[in-house]
C-alpha cells in the first residue's frame, strides 16, 4: 500500500499530521481518543488551501471569464465527486482509518468521507510547510477536471440554466423530487424527476440527490431545446 508521500509526490515531515488527516471521527470515538485527532480540523484548513489554489489556476487560465462563471467552475471542480474520484484513483481511500462498524457499512467508499480525507491531507501538507508543492500538485491533478468542467459547463450548470429559463417564462421554478432509491448504503442510487407546471420534464439517476437533480435538469434542458 502506498504512503501519502508516494501518492502525492510530496515529502512528509510531521507524521502525526497525516495520521490525523486520515482518521475518521468514528475511530476516535471507538477508542475514546481526543476529537482533535480526527481529520475534521485539517479538513477545514485543506478546504481553504484547495479553493485558493484552484481559484488561482482558474484566474490565470480564463482571463476573460467573469467572477460568476469562475465561481461556478470552481464549485464543480472542488465538489465531493471530484475529490472522491481522485482519492479512489490515487489510493488515498485505502489509507483512511475508521471504526470497525463504519468499515462494515462500506463507509470507506462514500464520496463525502473520501473527499474530507483528501482535503485534510492538503491541510496537513500546508502545516508541514509544503504549500508550494501542494499548489503544483493541484495544478497538475485538477487540470483534466477543470478542462472537463469548462468544456461541458452546461451539463454541470443545467439546474441554473433551467431555472433561468422557466422564470423567464412565468417566474415559476422547477420542482425536483426523489421518486426512487436503490442500492446499498455506501452506494445509494437516487432517481429524481423534475416537474414544471405539473408536467414531468425528465427523470434521471445519480449516486447523490444533487447529481441526480443535475442530470434530470440537463435532460430537461435538452428536451426543451435550451441546451
Amino acid at each position: 500500500m502506498s504512503s501519502v508521500s508516494e501518492i502525492f509526490g510530496i515529502e512528509t515531515v510531521t507524521p502525526e499530521l497525516y495520521q490525523y488527516a486520515l482518521t475518521h471521527s468514528s475511530y476516535t470515538k471507538e477508542f475514546e481518543l481526543p476529537e482533535t485527532q480526527c481529520y475534521e480540523r485539517l479538513e477545514f484548513l485543506g478546504d481553504a488551501v484547495l479553493k485558493l489554489s484552484v481559484s488561482e489556476v482558474l484566474y490565470k487560465k480564463f482571463p476573460n471569464s467573469r467572477e460568476g462563471e469562475l465561481s461556478k467552475i470552481r464549485g464543480i471542480v472542488v465538489s465531493d465527486n471530484t475529490l472522491a474520484d481522485i482519492a479512489r484513483n490515487n489510493g488515498l481511500q485505502d489509507l483512511i482509518i475508521m471504526s470497525k462498524h463504519e468499515e462494515k457499512q462500506g463507509c470507506r467508499k462514500l464520496n463525502s468521507i473520501c473527499a474530507c480525507a483528501f482535503e485534510a491531507v492538503l491541510g496537513a501538507f500546508y502545516l508541514d510547510g509544503k504549500l508550494n508543492e501542494v499548489v503544483q500538485y493541484i495544478e497538475r491533478t485538477f487540470e483534466p477536471y477543470i478542462n472537463e468542467a469548462s468544456t461541458h459547463f452546461e451539463k454541470y450548470n443545467a439546474k441554473a440554466i433551467l431555472q433561468e429559463y422557466t422564470q423567464g417564462l412565468d417566474k415559476k421554478t422547477p420542482i425536483y423530487s426523489v421518486v426512487a432509491e436503490s442500492g446499498p448504503a455506501h452506494k445509494r442510487e437516487f432517481e429524481v424527476e423534475v416537474v414544471y407546471n405539473g408536467e414531468t420534464l425528465a427523470i434521471a439517476k445519480g449516486f447523490s440527490k444533487k447529481d441526480a437533480e443535475q442530470k434530470s435538469a440537463y435532460a430537461a434542458c435538452k428536451k426543451l431545446g435550451i441546451i
